[in-house]
């Protein structure tokens, strides 16, 4: 599946469950790891772990394996790597402390090539 389709598929699975403050980070120049990395907010931990199964259930749906589910025994927050996108679900307060937007906007584009990284 391409990256925009699985984006559009991720965001659409986090506003059917009413997440809030859905934000798309483009970080295909910060890292080879993933292009793109979604973070929404959940009102409480059960919300956090529906938001988070409805995406896994949605790209299930749409034929793709989910790589990787973290943090759902806790649901303070929750990780889904879908590959080209890595989705973040959070509870506000653990949004607020670690502050990834301002963390990944604040990366200078050429850091893995400074550490012996890069694309491949």
């Amino acid at each position: 599946m391409q990256t925009d389709a699985l984006k559009t598929l991720a965001i659409d699975a986090l506003e059917e469950l009413k997440g809030q403050d859905i934000a798309e980070l483009d970080v295909s120049a910060l890292t080879s790891v993933t292009d793109v990395m979604l973070v929404a907010s959940g009102t409480s931990s059960r919300h956090v772990a529906a938001l988070a199964d409805n995406v896994v259930e949605r790209a299930k749906e749409a034929g793709v394996r989910p790589l990787g589910v973290e943090g759902k025994a806790g649901a303070e927050w929750v990780l889904i790597d879908l590959g080209d996108v890595v989705v973040h679900v959070m509870m506000p307060e653990t949004r607020r402390l670690y502050d990834l937007e301002r963390l990944w906007a604040d990366m200078p584009a050429d850091v893995e090539e400074r550490v012996g990284g890069g694309r491949a």
